[in-house]
Protein backbone atom coordinates (compact mmCIF):
# COMPACT_ATOMS: atom_id res chain seq x y z
CA UNK A 1 0.00 0.00 0.00
CA UNK A 2 1.28 3.46 -0.90
CA UNK A 3 2.42 5.42 2.15
CA UNK A 4 0.88 8.88 2.36
CA UNK A 5 2.80 12.01 3.22
CA UNK A 6 0.73 14.73 4.81
CA UNK A 7 1.42 18.41 5.23
CA UNK A 8 1.40 19.69 8.83
CA UNK A 9 -2.09 21.15 8.42
CA UNK A 10 -3.57 18.08 6.67
CA UNK A 11 -6.89 16.88 8.13
CA UNK A 12 -6.44 13.46 6.45
CA UNK A 13 -9.61 14.04 4.43
CA UNK A 14 -8.75 13.75 0.73
CA UNK A 15 -12.20 14.77 -0.48
CA UNK A 16 -11.90 18.23 -2.05
CA UNK A 17 -8.17 18.50 -1.26
CA UNK A 18 -6.14 20.41 -3.86
CA UNK A 19 -3.35 17.82 -3.58
CA UNK A 20 -5.62 14.84 -4.27
CA UNK A 21 -5.06 12.77 -7.40
CA UNK A 22 -7.94 12.16 -9.87
CA UNK A 23 -8.50 8.73 -8.34
CA UNK A 24 -8.93 10.30 -4.90
CA UNK A 25 -5.55 9.18 -3.56
CA UNK A 26 -3.16 11.55 -1.82
CA UNK A 27 -0.98 13.53 -4.22
CA UNK A 28 1.13 15.13 -1.49
CA UNK A 29 3.52 12.15 -1.52
CA UNK A 30 4.65 12.93 -5.04
CA UNK A 31 2.29 10.65 -6.93
CA UNK A 32 0.55 13.64 -8.52
CA UNK A 33 3.77 15.34 -9.68
CA UNK A 34 4.91 14.59 -13.22
CA UNK A 35 8.47 13.35 -13.68
CA UNK A 36 10.84 15.53 -15.68
CA UNK A 37 11.48 14.49 -19.27
CA UNK A 38 15.02 14.53 -20.69
CA UNK A 39 15.85 16.32 -23.93
CA UNK A 40 15.67 14.43 -27.23
CA UNK A 41 19.43 13.87 -27.39
CA UNK A 42 19.49 12.11 -24.00
CA UNK A 43 18.94 8.39 -23.54
CA UNK A 44 19.69 7.04 -20.05
CA UNK A 45 19.13 3.40 -19.10
CA UNK A 46 19.21 3.78 -15.30
CA UNK A 47 19.30 6.70 -12.88
CA UNK A 48 20.69 6.04 -9.42
CA UNK A 49 20.82 8.53 -6.57
CA UNK A 50 23.51 8.43 -3.89
CA UNK A 51 22.03 9.60 -0.61
CA UNK A 52 23.17 10.26 2.97
CA UNK A 53 21.44 11.49 6.08
CA UNK A 54 24.07 14.18 6.68
CA UNK A 55 27.21 15.63 5.17
CA UNK A 56 30.73 14.39 5.80
CA UNK A 57 30.17 10.65 5.42
CA UNK A 58 31.72 10.38 1.95
CA UNK A 59 28.65 10.47 -0.29
CA UNK A 60 30.46 12.30 -3.09
CA UNK A 61 33.45 9.98 -2.73
CA UNK A 62 31.21 6.92 -3.13
CA UNK A 63 29.44 8.52 -6.12
CA UNK A 64 32.75 9.21 -7.85
CA UNK A 65 34.13 5.78 -6.98
CA UNK A 66 31.04 4.08 -8.44
CA UNK A 67 31.39 6.09 -11.64
CA UNK A 68 35.08 5.23 -11.94
CA UNK A 69 34.53 1.51 -11.44
CA UNK A 70 31.56 1.41 -13.83
CA UNK A 71 33.73 2.88 -16.59
CA UNK A 72 36.25 0.09 -15.93
CA UNK A 73 33.59 -2.40 -17.06
CA UNK A 74 32.91 -0.30 -20.17
CA UNK A 75 29.76 1.45 -19.01
CA UNK A 76 28.88 4.94 -20.17
CA UNK A 77 28.42 6.98 -17.00
CA UNK A 78 27.40 10.50 -16.06
CA UNK A 79 27.40 12.31 -12.71
CA UNK A 80 24.84 14.98 -11.91
CA UNK A 81 26.19 16.91 -8.93
CA UNK A 82 22.94 17.50 -7.08
CA UNK A 83 24.63 19.14 -4.11
CA UNK A 84 23.96 22.51 -5.70
CA UNK A 85 25.25 24.78 -2.92
CA UNK A 86 28.12 22.52 -1.81
CA UNK A 87 29.46 20.93 -5.01
CA UNK A 88 32.58 18.77 -4.72
CA UNK A 89 32.46 16.45 -7.74
CA UNK A 90 34.50 18.69 -10.10
CA UNK A 91 37.40 18.85 -7.63
CA UNK A 92 37.78 15.08 -7.27
CA UNK A 93 37.92 14.76 -11.08
CA UNK A 94 40.16 17.82 -11.55
CA UNK A 95 37.53 19.67 -13.61
CA UNK A 96 38.08 23.42 -13.70
CA UNK A 97 36.64 24.54 -17.02
CA UNK A 98 33.29 26.28 -17.33
CA UNK A 99 30.24 24.63 -18.85
CA UNK A 100 28.98 25.96 -22.19
CA UNK A 101 25.95 25.61 -24.42
CA UNK A 102 25.71 23.89 -27.81
CA UNK A 103 23.75 24.82 -30.91
CA UNK A 104 20.62 23.21 -29.45
CA UNK A 105 20.85 25.44 -26.36
CA UNK A 106 21.74 22.48 -24.17
CA UNK A 107 24.46 22.50 -21.53
CA UNK A 108 27.47 20.43 -22.53
CA UNK A 109 28.86 18.42 -19.59
CA UNK A 110 32.57 18.10 -18.94
CA UNK A 111 34.26 14.75 -19.52
CA UNK A 112 36.94 13.16 -17.37
CA UNK A 113 39.87 11.36 -18.95
CA UNK A 114 38.05 8.02 -18.67
CA UNK A 115 34.92 9.48 -20.29
CA UNK A 116 32.66 10.18 -17.28
CA UNK A 117 30.31 13.08 -18.06
CA UNK A 118 29.94 15.62 -15.24
CA UNK A 119 27.76 18.65 -14.59
CA UNK A 120 27.99 20.80 -11.46
CA UNK A 121 27.27 24.33 -10.33
CA UNK A 122 31.01 24.90 -9.91
CA UNK A 123 31.26 24.74 -13.69
CA UNK A 124 28.82 27.65 -14.01
CA UNK A 125 30.50 30.12 -11.65
CA UNK A 126 32.91 32.86 -12.65
CA UNK A 127 35.19 31.81 -9.78
CA UNK A 128 35.15 28.33 -8.26
CA UNK A 129 35.08 29.68 -4.71
CA UNK A 130 32.11 31.99 -5.32
CA UNK A 131 29.27 31.15 -2.90
CA UNK A 132 25.86 30.14 -4.21
CA UNK A 133 23.46 32.30 -2.23
CA UNK A 134 20.14 31.11 -3.55
CA UNK A 135 16.78 30.33 -2.04
CA UNK A 136 15.52 26.75 -2.13
CA UNK A 137 13.20 27.24 -5.11
CA UNK A 138 16.08 28.34 -7.36
CA UNK A 139 18.28 25.48 -6.16
CA UNK A 140 15.52 22.96 -6.86
CA UNK A 141 14.91 24.47 -10.29
CA UNK A 142 18.59 24.15 -11.24
CA UNK A 143 18.65 20.54 -10.09
CA UNK A 144 15.86 19.72 -12.54
CA UNK A 145 17.59 21.71 -15.31
CA UNK A 146 20.73 19.65 -14.82
CA UNK A 147 18.63 16.67 -15.87
CA UNK A 148 16.46 18.20 -18.58
CA UNK A 149 18.81 20.76 -20.19
CA UNK A 150 22.13 18.89 -20.27
CA UNK A 151 23.27 17.03 -23.39
CA UNK A 152 23.93 13.73 -21.63
CA UNK A 153 23.74 11.68 -24.81
CA UNK A 154 23.54 7.91 -24.37
CA UNK A 155 24.37 6.70 -20.86
CA UNK A 156 24.12 3.34 -19.17
CA UNK A 157 23.98 4.99 -15.74
CA UNK A 158 23.43 8.53 -14.50
CA UNK A 159 24.56 8.88 -10.89
CA UNK A 160 23.06 11.76 -8.91
CA UNK A 161 25.14 12.96 -5.98
CA UNK A 162 22.27 14.09 -3.76
CA UNK A 163 22.45 16.92 -1.25
CA UNK A 164 22.72 15.58 2.30
CA UNK A 165 19.65 15.20 4.48
CA UNK A 166 15.96 15.42 3.64
CA UNK A 167 15.69 19.02 2.48
CA UNK A 168 13.40 20.41 -0.22
CA UNK A 169 16.10 19.77 -2.85
CA UNK A 170 16.15 16.05 -2.02
CA UNK A 171 12.35 16.11 -2.10
CA UNK A 172 12.49 17.70 -5.57
CA UNK A 173 14.84 14.97 -6.78
CA UNK A 174 12.65 12.20 -5.38
CA UNK A 175 9.47 13.70 -6.82
CA UNK A 176 10.65 15.07 -10.16
CA UNK A 177 13.52 12.88 -11.38
CA UNK A 178 12.80 9.33 -12.64
CA UNK A 179 15.05 7.55 -10.15
CA UNK A 180 15.37 3.80 -10.64
CA UNK A 181 17.05 3.26 -7.27
CA UNK A 182 19.22 4.89 -4.61
CA UNK A 183 22.32 3.88 -2.67
CA UNK A 184 22.48 4.93 0.98
CA UNK A 185 25.87 5.98 2.38
CA UNK A 186 26.55 5.95 6.11
CA UNK A 187 29.46 5.64 8.55
CA UNK A 188 29.97 3.59 11.74
CA UNK A 189 28.89 6.23 14.27
CA UNK A 190 25.55 5.69 16.02
CA UNK A 191 24.44 9.28 15.45
CA UNK A 192 24.97 9.04 11.71
CA UNK A 193 23.05 5.76 11.59
CA UNK A 194 20.17 7.43 13.40
CA UNK A 195 20.18 10.37 11.01
CA UNK A 196 20.44 8.21 7.89
CA UNK A 197 17.25 6.41 8.92
CA UNK A 198 15.43 9.64 8.14
CA UNK A 199 16.71 9.51 4.55
CA UNK A 200 15.78 5.82 4.30
CA UNK A 201 12.28 6.45 5.63
CA UNK A 202 11.88 9.39 3.25
CA UNK A 203 12.78 7.17 0.29
CA UNK A 204 10.34 4.50 1.43
CA UNK A 205 7.56 7.05 1.87
CA UNK A 206 8.26 8.35 -1.65
CA UNK A 207 8.28 4.80 -3.09
CA UNK A 208 11.92 5.08 -4.24
CA UNK A 209 13.63 1.64 -4.44
CA UNK A 210 16.76 1.31 -2.30
CA UNK A 211 19.63 -0.75 -3.71
CA UNK A 212 21.29 -1.06 -0.30
CA UNK A 213 23.65 0.55 2.20
CA UNK A 214 27.37 1.34 1.95
CA UNK A 215 29.37 1.97 5.12
CA UNK A 216 32.23 4.36 4.42
CA UNK A 217 35.28 4.79 6.68
CA UNK A 218 34.46 1.39 8.14
CA UNK A 219 37.99 0.49 9.25
CA UNK A 220 41.71 1.01 8.71
CA UNK A 221 44.07 -1.76 7.69
CA UNK A 222 47.25 -1.87 9.76
CA UNK A 223 50.12 -1.37 7.26
CA UNK A 224 52.33 -3.83 9.19
CA UNK A 225 50.08 -6.76 10.11
CA UNK A 226 46.94 -6.18 8.01
CA UNK A 227 44.65 -6.16 11.05
CA UNK A 228 41.38 -4.23 10.69
CA UNK A 229 41.28 -1.31 13.12
CA UNK A 230 37.84 0.19 13.78
CA UNK A 231 38.82 3.75 14.60
CA UNK A 232 35.20 4.95 14.58
CA UNK A 233 33.91 1.97 16.52
CA UNK A 234 32.90 -1.51 15.46
CA UNK A 235 30.95 -1.70 12.21
CA UNK A 236 27.20 -1.71 12.66
CA UNK A 237 26.37 -2.15 8.98
CA UNK A 238 25.05 -5.70 9.20
CA UNK A 239 22.79 -5.03 12.18
CA UNK A 240 21.71 -1.69 10.70
CA UNK A 241 20.83 -3.33 7.38
CA UNK A 242 18.87 -6.04 9.16
CA UNK A 243 16.99 -3.49 11.24
CA UNK A 244 16.06 -1.44 8.18
CA UNK A 245 15.45 -4.52 5.99
CA UNK A 246 18.02 -3.35 3.46
CA UNK A 247 20.97 -5.05 1.81
CA UNK A 248 24.43 -4.43 3.33
CA UNK A 249 26.38 -3.74 0.14
CA UNK A 250 29.93 -2.80 1.15
CA UNK A 251 32.25 -1.74 3.94
CA UNK A 252 34.81 0.71 2.59
CA UNK A 253 38.11 1.12 4.47
CA UNK A 254 40.26 4.19 4.96
CA UNK A 255 43.28 3.51 2.76
CA UNK A 256 46.63 5.23 2.68
CA UNK A 257 47.08 7.43 -0.36
CA UNK A 258 43.38 7.67 -1.27
CA UNK A 259 42.91 11.15 0.22
CA UNK A 260 45.90 12.45 -1.76
CA UNK A 261 44.50 11.06 -5.02
CA UNK A 262 41.08 12.55 -4.34
CA UNK A 263 42.48 15.95 -3.36
CA UNK A 264 44.59 16.06 -6.53
CA UNK A 265 41.61 15.22 -8.73
CA UNK A 266 42.75 11.70 -9.55
CA UNK A 267 39.95 9.60 -8.08
CA UNK A 268 39.87 7.51 -11.26
CA UNK A 269 43.21 6.07 -10.11
CA UNK A 270 41.86 4.95 -6.72
CA UNK A 271 41.85 1.20 -6.10
CA UNK A 272 38.99 0.31 -3.76
CA UNK A 273 37.84 -3.16 -4.78
CA UNK A 274 35.59 -3.29 -1.72
CA UNK A 275 33.10 -1.27 -3.83
CA UNK A 276 32.63 -4.20 -6.24
CA UNK A 277 29.45 -5.60 -4.60
CA UNK A 278 27.72 -2.28 -5.32
CA UNK A 279 28.89 -2.40 -8.94
CA UNK A 280 27.50 -5.94 -9.20
CA UNK A 281 24.10 -4.76 -7.96
CA UNK A 282 24.07 -1.90 -10.49
CA UNK A 283 24.93 -4.31 -13.29
CA UNK A 284 22.01 -6.50 -12.18
CA UNK A 285 19.80 -3.41 -12.36
CA UNK A 286 21.01 -3.00 -15.94
CA UNK A 287 19.99 -6.58 -16.61
CA UNK A 288 23.53 -7.98 -16.79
Amino acid sequence: MRVKLYSPDCDHNCAGCASANPDGSCGASGGGIAKCEPNKSTKIKKIIGVVSGKGGVGKSFVTSLLASYLTRVNKKVGILDGDIVGPSIPKVFNIHKAAYGNEDRLIVPAETYSGIKVISTNMMLEHEDDPIIWRGSLVSSLLKQFYTDVAWGELDVLLIDMPPGTSDVTLTAFQSLPLDSIVIVTSPQDLVSLIVKKAINMAKMMNIPILGVVENMSYVLCPKCGEKISIYGKSKLDSFAKETELKALAKLPIKEGVAELVDSGNIEQVDMNEIQPVIDEILKLLGE
